[in-house]
């Protein structure tokens, strides 16, 4: 099964582009944390920044709510291309295509709180794929 699920701050607003038939794609960057403490006791901090790509209903729901800063968590799977950059190395990147996010703050000044009578978490499954849509659980049994 290829699934991954992140609760992190976006590092930027979304980045919305559009693809030759017209279609929205956004990009955006995700940051989780984790601290744990060495052997001589000292508290380390680790952050990972997480490339995640949405299309179609997704994207431009995320670019309508999501923001710089904002709590989100995103569900998806990974997905590896590669690219031959102008000097003729190949590159590879791995991204998470989002077919769900959750927003799970309300923060003041954002897009999302200036909107009345929404509720405060936003919940968007943008993309009917059967093969991605594999919720095993309801939604009230998440732990978190």
């Amino acid at each position: 099964m290829n699934r991954a699920e992140l609760i992190g701050r976006l590092g930027a607003d979304p980045l919305i582009r559009y693809m030759p038939d017209g279609s929205p794609v956004v990009n955006i960057r995700i940051a989780t944390d984790e601290s744990y403490k060495d052997k001589s006791g000292e508290k380390i901090k680790r952050t990972e920044w997480h490339n995640v790509v949405l299309f179609g209903k997704g994207a431009e729901n995320a670019a309508n709510f999501m923001s710089k800063g904002r709590l989100i968590f995103v569900e998806g799977k990974l997905r590896t291309r590669s690219w031959e950059g102008q000097d003729s190395v190949k590159r590879y990147t791995t991204e998470i295509v989002a077919f769900k996010f959750l927003l799970l703050d309300s923060k003041e000044g954002t897009k999302k709180a200036q909107e009345p009578e929404k509720p405060e978490t936003e919940h968007f499954d943008p993309l009917p794929w059967s093969e991605t849509n594999t919720n095993d659980f309801p939604e009230d049994d998440v732990p978190f």
